[in-house]
């Protein structure tokens, strides 16, 4: 067993603080700025006042891009758990060649810088279905988010299905259970922690991406992150800016709690 100093155990408990600090304060000056009286954020606070909050939730701009980030990702959810499920699927239940191609292709959407994706997917919604009539639009902007989020669910279905024991969906079939009622009384109760896990994930993913959506969001149509990006230009709209980052803040701890705990009950 590894002992420390007393000053070994010193160093790392400031270096873990600084971190911790560094990564923590500016959320708080944030939260902090969503309250402050003055019109342009500052710091010190220069006093306390919710008539930014007041705003951001009667501001008919925010509802509507409250709204396509809610319907874009859930949209992106749906095609990522179907999808995610499916290959997951196919690369542990069968061997065939081109497995580790498969796997490696589902993955790299995550890895690409999602300025590329943007770039490609762009081009190819205006360059080459546009000319020949297929206007993707709003649709074209669930299939952009649904490529990434596809990665949240396929890892987190792929890793619980490498832990499952096929003797138990063996023991069904012997049993006369089809196949769809083994899947569904056997299999599924068995990685559906995994499944909801990866859902959440996929959507939390999906409602605060910017890069791709900047490039495949249709002329006029603003997500969240979209139009906090475009109010960060209006130094005057800076603390209503705030208030919709801090409630960000508040709502992004939910799908982590949720994976956790539901990571944890699977094992």
């Amino acid at each position: 067993m590894l002992r420390l100093s007393l000053g070994a155990k010193a160093a790392l408990g400031a270096i873990v603080v600084a971190v911790l600090a560094f990564m923590y304060v500016p959320l708080l000056l944030v939260v902090l700025n969503s309250f402050n009286a003055a019109r342009i954020a500052s710091w010190p606070i220069r006093g306390f006042s919710l008539e930014w909050w007041g705003r951001a939730f009667t501001s008919e701009p925010i509802h509507a891009a409250v709204g396509n980030s809610i319907v874009v990702g859930l949209g992106a959810t749906t095609v990522a758990l179907v999808l995610g499920t499916l290959v997951a699927f196919a690369l542990r239940r069968h061997s065939f060649f081109g497995t580790q191609t498969v796997s490696l292709l589902v993955v790299l959407p995550i890895a690409l810088p999602g300025v590329v994706t943007g770039v490609a997917l762009n081009n190819t919604y205006n360059q080459l279905l546009e000319p020949i009539g297929i206007h993707v639009g709003y649709f074209g902007m669930i299939v952009a988010h649904g490529t990434f989020c596809i990665v949240m669910v396929f890892n987190n279905v792929l890793a619980r299905l490498r832990r499952l024991s096929p003797s138990v969906e063996e023991a069904a079939a012997d049993l006369g259970a089809t196949p769809w009622q083994t899947f569904r009384m056997v299999t599924f109760p068995q990685f559906r922690g995994a499944f909801v896990a990866g859902g959440v994930l996929a959507f939390a993913l999906s409602f605060d991406e910017v890069v791709v959506t900047i490039f495949t969001a249709p002329p006029g149509v603003d997500t969240l992150p979209l139009w906090i990006m475009n109010q960060m230009a209006r130094p005057n709209e800076a603390s209503v800016v705030n208030v919709v980052a801090t409630v960000m803040i508040v709502l992004s701890l939910v799908p982590v709690w949720i994976s956790q705990r539901l990571a944890r009950d699977a094992d």
